[in-house]
């Protein structure tokens, strides 16, 4: 397995989209046969009905943010696909999380899942380091996008192909951002509120970190789930957002830590839904925690840090359970790591163990 793929995009939001998507087309295309198995299995509903919600969404899109419509439409000409199954891609946070609502008995894993950031204080070369270890379904294709603005903004971000503007990366004004997915009984995928990928777009095209956190708390949320957000030189903090509460915290003794479980649902006033068999979402968080409690930090220290196997195969480097069948082989597909201060990123194409760290800059390599 080589690196992740990395395109550079220019130009408008349909540009954007179309070079994305004729780049990634046999990516896009695997994703999609990917996702549609899982809609008609997991859902259990046709998959009209799929593409039916997930054009009524992308109907609330076009008014919620008209340059990602257009991003997700440049994507379906460029690869070739039809709109309702890109959109279908690009709200499946809500249709995985949102939908599992309407049927009893359901586990599931969250994706998202361990991710961390050290103040400059706490590193070996003073600089801002965040990073995850992104935990999601076996096969899934992802890729590193480069994007320049028509006004000059840059971004580095990871995406899955077939989603538009990334969910896990850096831009040019020095702000990032990690996620993590969370559930509560509140989340419902009709309230058609701005979607999870929507916002992860608007968070990394904004210059602020007060811009990018009224992103997430300006408005209620259709469903549940984890911020980490950090700016240069040395801003860090965590947004767990639920459909109608946040708790908001910042990186106290220099290090935060989080993985797919809100902090106190409680105080929140929240219901947190079981979407795991075994509670390992504490243990990667706790262990990290302990492996980052050695100060100060450096890059290789994090890299280990991230390749740990304490609680295999539900360790921080995450890895398939061969008890599970193969529809439910989760694994580590993208380890990320950011030096925000150098505006590096590196990034696995698989767990971090397996898979080497390549770096991407923001900058192009003249």
């Amino acid at each position: 397995m080589n690196g992740l793929p990395m395109i550079e995009l220019t130009g408008d939001a349909f540009a954007q989209g179309w070079r994305h998507g004729c780049a990634l087309r046999d990516a896009i295309a695997a994703n999609l046969r990917l996702y549609t198995d899982r809609f008609e299995r997991e859902l259990r509903l046709p998959i009209q009905e799929v593409w039916q919600r997930a054009l009524r969404y992308a109907r609330a899109i076009a008014d919620q943010n008209p340059d990602y419509a257009a991003g997700m439409r440049g994507i379906a000409e460029g690869a070739g696909v039809d709109f309702a199954a890109i959109a279908a891609l690009n709200v499946r946070y809500e249709l995985f999380y949102q939908f599992f609502r309407e049927y009893d008995g359901g586990i599931r894993k969250p994706d998202g899942c361990t991710a961390f950031a050290l103040l400059p204080s706490e590193t070996s070369d003073g600089h801002l380091l965040l990073g995850e270890n992104w935990d999601w379904i076996c096969g899934v294709r992802g890729a590193i996008l480069r994007t320049v603005e028509p006004d000059g903004h840059r971004r580095l971000v990871f995406t899955e192909a077939g989603i538009f503007g990334g969910k896990i990366g850096f831009n040019s004004a020095g702000l990032a951002l990690l996620i993590n997915g969370l559930s509560s009984t509140d989340d419902d995928w009709s309230r058609l509120r701005r979607p999870f990928h929507v916002r992860c777009y608007e968070i990394l095209s904004a210059r602020t970190l007060r811009a990018a956190q009224a992103v997430i708390a300006s408005e209620e949320r259709a469903g549940s789930a984890n911020f980490l957000l950090a700016q240069t030189p040395d801003q860090v903090i965590n947004i767990e957002a639920a459909p109608m509460a946040l708790a908001i915290s910042s990186c106290a003794g220099g290090c935060l830590v989080h993985a797919n479980h809100f902090t106190d649902p409680a105080a929140l006033g929240i219901v947190e839904r079981q979407i795991e068999r075994c509670p390992h979402s504490n243990w990667r968080e706790a262990r990290l925690r302990e492996l980052l409690a050695v100060r100060p930090q450096s890059l290789a220290q994090v890299q280990s840090a991230l390749r740990d196997h304490v609680n295999y195969p539900y360790s921080i480097c995450f890895h398939i359970d061969p008890t599970d069948p193969p529809e439910e082989h989760y694994e580590t597909v993208a380890s990320i790591i950011i030096d925000l201060t150098a505006g590096i990123l590196y990034a696995t194409n698989g767990p971090p163990c397996t898979y080497p760290y390549l770096q991407y800059t923001l900058e192009a390599v003249q």
